[in-house]
């Protein structure tokens, strides 16, 4: 090759390696857009006494993935379903912010391959720490140390909480400054230990009180409801769980497999927490719970969140949510039922989080009594968490 034929080669590679990194750029700004959508549909009115309700209730929402994508959560925005003025706007008090490290480009219910493409590296092309993005935990520590940041420049108004202590000092503050929201961060999947449960350490100092065993993969810890061989809890899992039991971290059930699940349960011995799905009894696939999964996390005292899209309850329309609660409370007692959106999740909605009062009217028109929807709006969960989360800082 002469030195001609060199530079026009050379030339041509480097327009494809600017071309690539061009698309993938413009696929991660515009990623949210297609994958976090409302598709609106017939909703209830919500009637003064509902709005009045929903106001005089604490609301928590145990699971969104909002700190994917890098957007500013602080400003209101038309694209996906969450930020700070929409939560203000449906009076939230605490959002639980998961962070998901790798997750499938094909979003298998039923199987995914451990190979399957990472939907997040195209997501990482916009994020500011593309170094960090590119190792699961280094995700997970650039997500968390967003929203601190998100939280120092909200004016007092996000607050991010590691314990129990912190959560009494916002319900305290909230009696006087209602607008004020509390963020727990989670760990969807633990891939973002890097395979060594010695990291839950950084992990735990980064912020994170939740960890979720398993995403739609298997790992090396559990096997997923979605996975290949979806297998039980492993020796590095059981290690895993002696360690976060020394840090007083919320075990998130949500996405295990039947045979992990049952396998932590034989072991575990705090409340456990599901933080988003469904029930098989409304929805019947392999993300939901069976009646007797359900029975096994009501009687550790833990809660179930029910979240709002098809998959999960199946329809997209508040009854459909309302749906999958009744049946938790039929057969367990109106103490473990709770809200888990999944909102920014990769899912479509009849509404995003400013609209949560829909809920509260749809609760009210299938008959609830008030103390049950101020349960299953919050109370429930609130419960779970000034019982799990540490008493002080550590």
């Amino acid at each position: 090759m002469n030195n001609k034929q060199l530079r026009y080669t050379t030339f041509a590679l480097a327009s494809i390696a600017a071309g690539t990194a061009g698309l993938l750029w413009w696929a991660g700004k515009n990623l949210e857009g297609w994958l976090n959508r409302v598709q609106p549909e017939p909703l209830p009115d919500v009637t003064p006494a509902a709005q009045q309700l929903h106001q005089d209730s604490l609301v928590v929402d145990m699971h969104c993935d909002s700190l994917l994508f890098g957007r500013d959560l602080l400003s209101r925005s038309a694209t996906g379903h969450i930020d700070l003025p929409r939560l203000q706007a449906s009076n939230v008090a605490i959002q639980v912010f998961a962070a998901a490290t790798r997750i499938p480009l094909g979003f298998n219910v039923t199987r995914t391959p451990a190979h399957s493409p990472d939907l997040l590296r195209i997501a990482g092309a916009v994020q500011a720490s593309r170094m960090a993005w590119q190792s699961p935990l280094g995700r997970a520590l650039h997500m968390a140390y967003r929203l601190h940041e998100m939280a120092e420049q909200s004016g007092g108004q996000l607050r991010v909480l590691h314990n129990q202590e912190e959560l009494a000092q916002l319900l305290a503050a909230r009696k006087e400054r209602p607008f004020l929201t509390g963020g727990i961060l989670a760990i969807e999947g633990t891939q973002a230990l890097n395979g060594n449960p010695a990291n839950v350490d950084k992990l735990y100092a980064a912020g994170y009180r939740i960890i979720g065993l398993t995403h739609f993969y298997d790992t090396e810890f559990a096997g997923s409801a979605h996975g290949w061989r979806k297998g039980g809890l492993t020796a590095k899992g059981l290690d895993l769980l002696v360690r976060m039991g020394g840090y007083n971290i919320l075990l998130d059930v949500a996405h295990l497999s039947p045979q992990a699940l049952e396998d932590v349960l034989t072991v575990w011995q705090r409340p456990l927490l599901m933080s988003h799905g469904g029930v098989r009894a409304t929805g019947d696939n392999p993300r939901n719970l069976s009646d007797d999964q359900i029975r096994a996390i009501a009687a550790t005292g833990g809660v179930i969140g029910v979240g709002f899209w098809e998959t999960a309850v199946g329809g997209r329309h508040p009854r459909h949510i309302i749906a999958a609660l009744q049946h938790i409370i039929d057969l367990v007692g109106d103490d473990y039922a709770a809200l888990g959106s999944d909102f920014d999740g990769g899912i479509t909605t009849a509404f995003d989080a400013a609209q949560l009062a829909i809920l509260t009217q749809q609760m009210l028109d299938t008959g609830f009594p008030e103390t049950t929807i101020r349960k299953i709006l919050g109370g429930n969960a609130l419960r779970l968490l000034q019982s799990a989360l540490p008493a002080t800082a550590v």
